[in-house]
């Protein structure tokens, strides 16, 4: 990253030098995220992040770096996820309903074993 100058290098030097980003920014393209992470698990509990490093390089509008900083694990924060589900559109069938839809659906042949056009 020494090699990195804000005024003086362009996007292919930062990617020559980092690589392709882990992420651009959604909302601005002239963002790119460089993140990595270690983590240790033991036994069953949950892995445990250990160290985490973000590098966050800033472009102008003409390509050339702006600045470049690096995050460590103590600028994040933890996020507890929503274990939920979207509705969809129409409605949920009951389990009456599921049975009572498949009645005559099978032939007298579908029971024997054997399927439609035997």
């Amino acid at each position: 990253m020494a090699e990195l100058q804000p005024g003086q290098s362009r996007r292919d030097d930062v990617a020559a030098v980092l690589g392709t980003p882990t992420s651009v920014g959604t909302f601005d393209p002239n963002v790119w995220y460089y993140i990595g992470q270690k983590t240790e698990k033991t036994a069953f509990f949950e892995p445990e992040v250990t160290e985490r490093r973000v590098v966050v390089a800033h472009f102008d509008n003409n390509g050339v770096l702006r600045e470049i900083k690096t995050l460590d694990k103590s600028n994040g924060q933890d996020i507890d996820l929503v274990e939920r589900t979207t509705p969809t559109a129409g409605r949920e069938m009951g389990f009456l309903e599921q049975m009572m839809g498949n009645v005559g659906r099978f032939s007298a042949k579908d029971t024997k074993g054997k399927g439609p056009g035997s």
